[in-house]
């Protein structure tokens, strides 16, 4: 019996994305996001209760969960999904063909719109937190995960430590988790620590905070470790996490976040992603009363920090609304 439904949600499936290859023909579109401990998972599957709640039967849009902005950056270039979900990191590595995509540049992708920050939340059992700074991870010789292979958490990591001078494969015994089970690690004494960047409140470090209380640590970073990061990749800025943003947690804590946005396939027409994107701004409030994340989202701030070119469909909506449109953001 499961075979059988499990065939019938294939056809199902492929029924839905029939057509071009994009799925534009039946306007049936799949949200790529990540692993559903973090933030990537809610806040796409809220945009795409909102996206179908209003515009069906004419577009649909289902979130799936995957390893992140690694895998989906790959499954927009496969024509598997037509949106994803993507750190600030890896749209500007792809679509600049630097780091991850050194010498390769992926040009058919294309921004649709800021989303929230993405909140670096570096967690470490407190008895090797020394200091309660990034740097304790330096020379920590104890198992860590940093995210799942393929993901844009493994990446951002990989990129944020090694600017710092800490290589995770001598200075970690690196774990390829997802948040979740990142935790569930932690709380099990098998782990001593992981990477989560998410927006806040990420449900994996709230269950952390929640059942090790003071035994974890939220390492911090300080100034001259962010511009060491800048330099190697300027999306990232300093964020103060509000105290009692997590249980227990009374302090305010400095760290560091970078953007997340909304891509897309350069190849989606216009007028859909017009429809698309306008949907989105008409009903933010809905999409911020179902995940707190989105509370960033604003119409002024829908371009700021983008690397990645402007889908012709959002920028026409922009327009509409008297956004200036920067030349860098403008589809070649």
């Amino acid at each position: 019996m499961s075979y059988k439904i499990t065939m019938l949600f294939f056809i199902t499936l492929l029924f839905a994305c029939g057509g071009s290859q994009t799925g534009e023909k039946d306007h049936n579109f799949i949200i790529a996001t990540a692993t559903t401990g973090g933030t990537y998972y809610p806040v796409g599957v809220a945009l795409g209760t909102i996206i179908t709640q209003k515009q069906a039967p004419s577009l649909t849009a289902t979130a799936i969960n995957s390893a992140g902005s690694g895998e989906n950056i790959q499954m927009l270039m496969n024509k598997e999904v037509q949106l994803a979900i993507l750190q600030g990191l890896y749209g500007a590595m792809a679509y600049q063909g630097k780091g991850t995509y050194d010498g390769q540049p992926i040009k058919n992708i294309r921004s649709i719109t800021m989303l929230w920050e993405n909140v670096e939340h570096f967690l470490l059992q407190t008895e090797y937190a020394k200091t309660g700074n990034i740097q304790d991870l330096q020379n920590l010789n104890q198992k860590y995960s940093i995210g799942k292979r393929g993901s844009g958490t493994e990446g951002s990591t990989r990129t944020i430590l090694q600017a710092l001078g800490i290589e995770p494969e001598t200075d970690l015994t690196p774990e390829y988790l997802g948040y979740s089970p990142s935790v569930q690690a932690m709380i099990d004494g098998r782990i001593a620590g992981a990477s989560t960047p998410a927006g806040i409140p990420a449900a994996a470090v709230t269950q952390a905070l929640a059942q090790l209380g003071e035994n974890v640590t939220i390492l911090s970073f300080t100034d001259a470790q962010l511009q060491r990061i800048r330099a190697e990749f300027p999306v990232w800025t300093a964020y103060t996490l509000p105290a009692n943003t997590y249980p227990g947690q009374t302090k305010a804590i400095q760290t560091i976040a970078q953007p997340n946005f909304l891509a897309c396939h350069a190849d989606l027409s216009e007028d859909v992603i017009y429809t698309l994107t306008k949907t989105i701004y008409d009903n933010l409030a809905e999409i911020q009363n179902i995940h707190k994340a989105t509370l960033a989202m604003k119409l002024e701030k829908a371009i700021a920090g983008l690397a990645v070119p402007l889908h012709p469909g959002a920028a026409k909506f922009y327009r509409e609304k008297g956004l200036n449109i920067p030349t860098d953001l403008i589809t070649p």
